[in-house]
This record gives structure tokens, C-alpha cells and sequence, in this order.
């Protein structure tokens, strides 16, 4: 045992009046609502329509939960508490799916976008770092539940759980502070790099993807395992390369005029001068 260490939550919620509030639902309203305000601060910011950032969350929010708790279902089944009928949905006993949240979320999200007229690149680049913070807090909610937690360790850092001998690794805390780090050099990247619509949102799969491909290395709690290695292990180094080429492709496009649509300058410029009407704009009858 080290001589320090993170001691296991003495509890995981509190009463108010009947109602029993547990720390990790009060985590992910907490995340959601710095999100949606990161968001909306950083689409002002770039001249973008701050009410658009209510409007996709009112949607792609709980089209996340239901995504992740699905995704958390199919994959660990055996996982699911309680074991009745309605354990499926207890979602404050913990079991989101980052990755069925996430792609749920983005769908429901791209098809408010769409019924708005809004694009989509513009729009995820400014919401990536306000996605990155709100997982951030809600890691917090994974420790009070004493849950995504790693193999042993005698770093002073570990971590006791409760009913285990000895310390382990914190994954979640790792996750919490490798999320803030990568959001702030998104927002550092996005004033001080000329980085084309959605390069920002693409490094921001890219990134966290990768750094999950280390975090599953750690983790000891229950997962399908395919060819020796956890599943999740499989989606994060997918999404891993898809968050690469996503990025490059999007940084190798060239600009709309570069591509044979002329700026209205150009063309301006280009018209002859002869000093004598064109023919072409003339009505017919003066042809």
C-alpha cells in the first residue's frame, strides 16, 4: 500500500427531502450545462447564432444518454444493475457508453443543424472543447460510483475502492485531466492556427480516441474482449484513424474559388470595358 493515496468516496449521493440525489447524474447535469455555455460563448465568438446551441441540445442531450445506455447494454450485458426488467434503464447506477453517446448525440445534432440551414464544420469545431470539458466532469461522477478504475498501482496517486485491498490506477482522473489539457490546445489552436472547418472537431476524435487506446490498457473492470483485447480498445484506434484522415482531408481542400467558383470580384473585374452595352444584358427585344 503507499504510504498516500485517494481514499473511495464515503458516499455517492445525498437526500433532498424524498428525493435521493446521486453525484454521478449531478455530474452530467453539471457537465451539460458548462457545455451548452462554453458552446454558446464560442459561437458568438465566432458570429454564429448562440441560440442554435439550445436548440441541438435539447435534442442531441438525450438522444446521448439513450445512445450511450444502449451502447453500455449491448456490450455489457452482464453489467446491468439491478437484474429486473427495468435495470436497462437505470442510468443513475452509472453505464454510458461514451461512444454510442456520443454518436447518437452527433446525429440527433447534425440533423437540427440541417433543418436550421446551419453547416455542420463551423458549428463542431466551435462546440469540440465545451464537448471535452463536459466529459471532464463527468469522470467526477465515475468516481463517486468507484467505477472505470485501473489495475493496481503504488504510485501515491492511486486510488482505494472500497471491499479491494490496495490502490489503483485512477483512469478516470487520467481522463478527466488528458480532456482539459486537449480542449485548451484546441481553443489554442483554433485562435493561433489557420485550421480549416471541422480540423478542430476531427483532432478532438483523434485525440481523445487515441488516448483511450491507452486508458483501455489500464482498466480492469468488465469488458468484451475480442482477439485479447477490449473491445473498446478496437472502436477507440477505428476512430483513431478515422480522426486522422478525417483531418487531413479536411485541411487538403481547397476554398471554394480555388476550385472554380469566382468570387464576385473577379468576375466584376474580368468584364469587359468596351464603353458599349453588352449584348447579353439587354432585353430580347433589343437584340
Amino acid at each position: 500500500m503507499p504510504l498516500s493515496y485517494i481514499p473511495s468516496p464515503p458516499i455517492n449521493g445525498f437526500h433532498l427531502g424524498p428525493l435521493f440525489v446521486h453525484f454521478y447524474g449531478l455530474m452530467y447535469v453539471i457537465a451539460i450545462t458548462l457545455a451548452v455555455i462554453i458552446a454558446q460563448r464560442r459561437v458568438r465568438a465566432s458570429g454564429g447564432d448562440p441560440s442554435v446551441v439550445g436548440d441541438v441540445a435539447i435534442w442531441a442531450v438525450p438522444a446521448g444518454i439513450i445512445g450511450g445506455r444502449i451502447y453500455f447494454d449491448i456490450t455489457t450485458p452482464s453489467q446491468i444493475s439491478p437484474h429486473t426488467w427495468w435495470g436497462v434503464f437505470a442510468v443513475w447506477n452509472g453505464g454510458l457508453g461514451i461512444w454510442g453517446g456520443i454518436a447518437a448525440g452527433a446525429l440527433a445534432g447534425i440533423w437540427r443543424l440541417r433543418r436550421r440551414g446551419i453547416p455542420f464544420a463551423q458549428f463542431a469545431d466551435a462546440v469540440a472543447p465545451a464537448l471535452l470539458v463536459a466529459q471532464a466532469v463527468g469522470r467526477i461522477g465515475n468516481y463517486f460510483n468507484q467505477e472505470l478504475y485501473g489495475r493496481h498501482t503504488t504510485m501515491p496517486w492511486g486510488l482505494r475502492i472500497s471491499g479491494h485491498p490496495g490502490a489503483y490506477h485512477p483512469t478516470f482522473l487520467y481522463e478527466l485531466i488528458f480532456n482539459l489539457a486537449l480542449a485548451a490546445l484546441l481553443v489554442w489552436l483554433g485562435h493561433h492556427a489557420a485550421i480549416k472547418p471541422p480540423g478542430l472537431f476531427a483532432l478532438y476524435v483523434t485525440g481523445y480516441s487515441a488516448f483511450r487506446i491507452y486508458e483501455e490498457s489500464l482498466r480492469i473492470d468488465y469488458s468484451q474482449h475480442f482477439l485479447g483485447l477490449r473491445l473498446n480498445t478496437f472502436v477507440a484506434s477505428a476512430l483513431t484513424i478515422v480522426g486522422i484522415t478525417w483531418f487531413v482531408i479536411s485541411q487538403r481542400r481547397r476554398p471554394a474559388t480555388e476550385e472554380g467558383e469566382p468570387d464576385d470580384r473577379q468576375s466584376a473585374n474580368s468584364a469587359p470595358d468596351s464603353g458599349e452595352p453588352d449584348s447579353s444584358s439587354m432585353p430580347a427585344d433589343t437584340k
